[in-house]
């Protein structure tokens, strides 16, 4: 509120556009340029520039349509968060994310394209194709992205609740920021250094960070199993001692990938005031 909203679009808009330099973005360009068809081999550079362009827009839309559903659903995106089974199915993907980038597994969506009919000239680059592909790029960029992404739809829903309709608009113009480069690229324009034996190897570093983010949500899945093992009555037997007693009751209502609850429980609960003050609550 204080940049006021222009100044906060366009920190957005350039925030978008340095998504396209995440690990999980970053590594598939060069597969993404090729599926897309850039420069000669779109036919021409303003066909390449076309298709770029509707590999972005999938990006954008894809943006746009998560933050009209976190925003509108509210709560229903922090639930989905917190269940085990989308953690997950979160960590499966980035391990085989992890596997293609250590040449263990082929991710080749470029056998989806209809073959050329014979005595013609393929042009590479079917416009569904690189639309869907955008959009797949969009998702699979989460877990690099997160902290952008949430920000975003932190700022959009609150905008919202005040009746600033135009906070709806927030996430689609965090994907047109990732979207901007992409008809450039598509056109055959060079954003990349020259390849070379140092793309393996950023490959294989990008697979092992990718590989780590499998591991933290394996990890959060792990911890939401675990605490909903923890036996259901707990609460009801809490609230029948606290109606027996007349003491009040204190809950406290923790998410594992909630940063402010993990604080707490490190140095909130801990001190030695504040146990002293739940003395007199059924806790």
């Amino acid at each position: 509120a204080r940049l006021g909203m222009a100044a906060t679009t366009l920190l957005i808009v350039l925030g978008g556009l340095g998504l396209n330099l995440t690990p999980c973005v970053l590594p598939l360009i060069p597969v993404n340029l090729a599926i897309i068809g850039a420069g000669a081999r779109a036919g021409s550079k303003g066909r390449g520039f076309v298709l770029g362009g509707i590999y972005g827009l999938g990006m954008a839309l894809s943006y746009g349509v998560l933050g009209l559903t976190v925003v509108l659903t509210g709560a229903k995106f922090g639930a989905l968060n917190s269940s085990p089974w989308f953690n997950v199915a979160i960590a499966l993907v980035f391990i085989v994310l992890a596997l293609a980038m250590f040449d263990l597994v082929t991710i080749d969506l470029s056998r989806f394209q209809r073959p050329a009919p014979a005595g013609v000239k393929r042009k590479s680059g079917n416009p569904i194709l690189v639309f869907f592909m955008g959009c797949v790029a969009a998702l699979l960029a989460g877990a690099c992205v997160a902290p952008v992404v949430i920000s975003v739809l932190l700022l959009a829903g609150n905008l919202y609740a005040q009746g600033v309709f135009v906070g709806l608009l927030l996430p689609f113009l965090l994907g047109l920021g990732m979207a901007l480069p992409w008809p450039f690229a598509g056109a055959g324009l060079a954003f990349l250094p020259p390849p070379g034996r140092w793309m393996t190897w950023v490959k294989y570093a990008f697979g092992l960070i990718i590989l780590l983010f499998s591991v933290y949500y394996a990890r959060e899945a792990w911890l939401l199993f675990r605490a909903e093992n923890t036996p259901a009555h707990v609460l009801s037997q809490k609230l029948e001692e606290a109606v027996k007693t007349g003491k009040p009751v204190f809950i406290d209502f923790w998410a594992t990938w909630c940063k402010n609850c993990r604080a707490m429980e490190r140095t909130t609960f801990p001190d030695a005031g504040v146990r002293k003050r739940l003395e007199g609550f059924m806790v």
